[in-house]
């Protein structure tokens, strides 16, 4: 339902607005039964609408392109399908191309436009990718980037130093707000139990090392093999990585080769297992590429969850703006050193249990008081809706005056 603007659109709906999330009917991240989803439906109280585009295999297949476009272009009949006018329209990136669909939309209906980066394109197509500057995809994306910055009434992202970028491309510093991403106290407070398939399929007695999430080229896991294999003969350590994606076979298949028993594969688990699962670890661990990119920081969802779970965390991070650092909850390490992840695991396995389990209490507390939806959304609804404030402003003196 769109992970962080589901929770956003729950949290606003809650607090009086009236919400209308938009997605692509289809795209390379959805599950099975895409087309059989209604085209406008009612979730927790806010609407979700779908719009009609062309499904493609997977992230770099050239017909993500048509996606988008087609998207963009039938983002003008909104008003006519929901039969009403938006206040305020956000559209978030990285798909780029669909912000001039909206910013039409907002001329049309003379909405407030607020854009959002999410992860930021085409830079990151350039530094990860390895695209030129002058392809002409490249080029054309960055013609939208620069006038998104422009012509926008606001500008949010999660990333807590995008500012830095953004003002170099001609964005006014004074339209920013960091938003970061977070988790919802609702699912993560009442987790369902994990299925026996994987509570009695996890190592016992071991100092478990745990990584849930998506298995991808990003989340350099290959780290990980690497540590695991430079602790192969700390028989009370392992290594548990539940997920799926792209990269979980090549690394499963490695391990295998390679003979490290020491690490375990699982299936994912479903959304609201996740801290039931989290809690079974002795640490959890994020891994990073070492790229420049990360110089304006960094907002992996799990990075929440983690810290909600109240475990330690190891975190292979070498760019700007570490919550493991920042809120003591942890240790960090360089990215991509697998010498001193496997030294960081047994530094954290050596500490005190007590030791260990205040780096987690601290991780909890600022999970609770910087990254909780309903707080984010405190944060988010001035921006998106600056004229409501002023009139609670205006309630309030009233009353106060009375």
């Amino acid at each position: 339902m769109g992970g962080r603007h589901h929770y956003f659109s729950l949290e606003l709906a809650r607090r009086g607005h009236s919400v209308t999330l938009v997605g692509a009917q289809r795209h390379h991240l959805l599950l099975d039964g895409a087309d059989a989803a209604p085209g406008i439906e009612m979730r927790d109280g806010y609407r979700f609408v779908r719009v009609p585009v062309p499904g493609y295999a997977h992230a770099h297949d050239k017909k993500r392109i048509l996606n988008w476009l087609l998207f963009s272009k039938r983002l003008r009949h909104l008003p006519k399908r929901l039969g009403e006018i938006p206040d305020t329209i956000l559209y978030s990136s990285p798909s780029l191309l669909g912000f001039r669909g909206a910013e039409r939309l907002a001329r049309k209906v003379g909405a407030r436009l607020v854009f959002e980066v999410r992860d930021i394109w085409p830079l990151t197509l350039q530094e990860v990718g390895g695209k030129p500057p002058s392809h002409p995809l490249i080029r054309w994306m960055q013609r939208v980037e620069d006038r998104a910055y422009r012509v926008s009434d606001a500008v949010i992202s999660n990333l807590p130093n995008a500012v830095d970028h953004m003002e170099m491309r001609g964005l006014d510093r004074e339209k920013f707000t960091w938003v970061p991403n977070g988790f919802s106290l609702e699912e993560t407070s009442n987790p369902e139990p994990l299925g026996v398939e994987i509570s009695d399929a996890l190592p016992k007695g071991k100092f478990l090392v745990g990584y849930a999430g998506t298995i991808g080229a990003a989340n350099a896991l290959d780290t990980m093999l690497d540590a695991a294999a430079m602790l192969k003969e700390h028989e009370d350590i392992a290594f548990v990585v539940v997920g799926s994606g792209r990269e979980r076979r090549r690394l499963q298949a490695e391990a295998e080769r390679r003979k490290l028993r020491n690490v375990n594969f699982f299936d994912p688990v479903a959304k609201r297992q996740i801290q039931s699962l989290l809690t079974r670890f002795d640490a959890c661990f994020l891994l990073w590429n070492d790229t420049p990119l990360y110089r304006f920081g960094t907002s992996a969802n799990k990075m929440f969850d983690y810290l909600f779970s109240g475990r330690p965390v190891l975190n292979g991070y070498s760019g700007q703006a570490d919550p493991v650092i920042e809120y003591g909850a942890g240790l960090s390490f360089a990215a991509g050193d697998a010498r001193a992840f496997s030294e960081a695991v047994l530094t954290l396995k050596n500490l005190p249990g007590t030791e260990r389990a205040a780096m987690g209490a601290r991780g909890h507390a600022a999970a609770l008081e910087y990254h909780e939806y309903g707080m984010l959304a405190q944060k988010l609804e001035p921006v998106l809706c600056p004229w409501q404030m002023q009139v609670n402003d205006l309630k309030q003196k009233g009353r106060a005056s009375s």
